[in-house]
């Protein structure tokens, strides 16, 4: 049986400070749910471990969405030194701990400016992008560093 399709045109930008534990497609999709929204997307993806603004492009806003994806962006973040997991992130198995003995607040600053600019970065395990049609984070098997570079374009 069809169903019938009773969505609204709904056009313009919503701004949404997504919570932690969503990813954005959730996001999107619960956003497009509660406005019954015919036609919606994201400008970029936010991952379910980030908090922060995503914008929502609803109708004829989604043809500026290419726009926003390259337009300019900051991030704050927090970390927890001498931690490595599995994943690069606070979700993985931690396989190492190292002392952090001897790092301040001096030595800490005197290491940013390596982390402010336009940086080329491996995208984490958990990444979303596309290598040779698999996701990335379907394939944590060995060799996955390779994987990750080459779907972004860098190498390992």
């Amino acid at each position: 049986m069809k169903r019938a399709n009773n969505r609204r045109d709904i056009n313009g930008i919503i701004l949404l400070d997504k919570a932690t534990g969503l990813s954005s497609n959730a996001a999107l999709q619960e956003v497009k749910r509660l406005l019954n929204a015919r036609k919606a997307g994201h400008t970029g993806s936010l991952d379910p471990l980030a908090s922060g603004m995503l914008p929502i492009c609803l109708g004829e806003a989604t043809k500026v969405s290419a726009f926003l994806l390259d337009a300019d962006k900051r991030y704050q973040v927090s970390c927890r030194l001498g931690v490595r997991t599995t994943t690069g992130d606070a979700e993985g198995d931690v396989i190492e701990e190292r002392p952090i003995d001897g790092i301040d607040a001096a030595s800490v600053a005197a290491v940013l400016p390596r982390f402010t600019g336009q940086i080329d970065q491996i995208p984490p395990m958990h990444s979303a992008l596309k290598h040779q049609g698999q996701r990335l984070y379907n394939s944590g098997a060995p060799g996955y560093r390779g994987r990750a570079a080459a779907a972004h374009g860098n190498h390992p």
